[in-house]
């Protein structure tokens, strides 16, 4: 049973992985897509989006981490693939999922849903270029307008050489809204030989529970779940042990005095990587998430909102500072 860190663009960064692999229960995870065009990438652009290469592969948590590609030039993803593996890459996972216009609108992420034949192309020609112990896996949703093509394009992927599917419950055109379509991934998991992930909309221990059960999936991909209860993964691998125990312990929920500085650390190193007026923006897209779990964050989220000088947000995220102010 495997629990792994969804690539969100814009989001999910090296910073966010660093914080939520050490927090701990996630044991593998992805990076945001790196865009192909048609010109092997630079060795910077590979570490931009993933510096975990220069730790072989893995966060220094040591949750290994799979590159994801994205594009729709068979030979150039290969090229690119095989210079990703030659940096330190674990594993290539293939971006067939990505809902944004403007990534479709390049012929990229969920719109190849609509063509089978290039998703099986890119795959095999990822495949080909890598070495064969380097796992080649793939993420897609349940089509593009409607679900019809879910099962060709799960072969596709399947015949293509890659040993894992991670599925997204959702076509391009539901895009997050609910409902999840759970029971799709069962089918898809009886149509193909290789593993199949599920994800989507998991975002409580008992949805990790109702998804495995739908989607008859042992393994699960958890995204903005982990975003807004950073301690998610962690709460899910203490019940299955608990399970298969037969114990009935509750694992110690993270506290927001635990979680500030956390919250404190990720904001300082944000704000060292991007220029002043979009770090104090990163920070408050997370509370937005994290007020889903912590009424604090939520306090929190107010105090900040007007505020864009980073150093005065900076002494706000202080214990004391915060209980003063609250």
């Amino acid at each position: 049973m495997k629990l792994i860190l969804a690539p969100m663009e814009g989001l999910v960064d090296a910073q966010m992985r660093q914080i939520l692999t050490t927090i701990g229960g996630i044991d593998q995870g992805v990076t945001e897509f790196i865009r192909v065009n048609d010109l092997v990438l630079p060795s910077k652009s590979f570490y931009k989006i993933a510096p975990e290469l220069k730790n072989a592969g893995k966060t220094l948590a040591g949750t290994p981490i799979s590159i994801q590609l994205l594009g729709s030039n068979p030979d150039v993803m290969g090229e690119n693939a095989k210079l990703a593996v030659k940096l330190g890459a674990p594993a290539i996972d293939l971006n067939f999922g990505c809902p944004s216009k403007r990534v479709n609108s390049h012929k990229g992420g969920s719109v190849l849903l609509k063509e089978p034949n290039i998703v099986h192309d890119v795959v095999k020609a990822v495949r080909t270029a890598v070495p064969k112990e380097v796992p080649v896996t793939a993420k897609m949703r349940l089509g593009y307008e409607d679900k019809s093509q879910a099962l060709e394009n799960a072969h596709a992927i399947e015949e293509g050489g890659a040993s894992e599917v991670c599925v997204h419950a959702r076509t391009k055109v539901e895009g997050y809204r609910p409902p999840v379509h759970w029971e799709w991934i069962a089918r898809i998991r009886e149509a193909v030989e290789i593993n199949v992930v599920a994800n989507g909309d998991v975002c409580t221990v008992d949805d990790y529970k109702r998804c495995r059960e739908v989607s008859s999936c042992d393994d699960v991909m958890i995204g903005r779940g982990l975003i807004a209860k950073p301690d998610l993964a962690r709460l899910i691998q203490h019940d299955n042990q608990s399970n298969e125990h037969n114990t009935l312990q509750n694992a110690p929920v993270l506290s927001w005095q635990e979680f500030l500085p956390v919250l404190r650390d990720f904001y300082r190193e944000i704000w060292l990587e991007v220029p002043d007026k979009h770090g104090p923006g990163r920070l408050k897209q997370w509370l937005n998430f994290l007020k889903l779990q912590y009424p604090e964050a939520q306090e929190l989220f107010t105090q900040v909102r007007g505020i864009k000088d980073p150093e005065i947000i900076d002494r706000m995220l202080l214990p004391d500072a915060f209980q003063e102010a609250s």
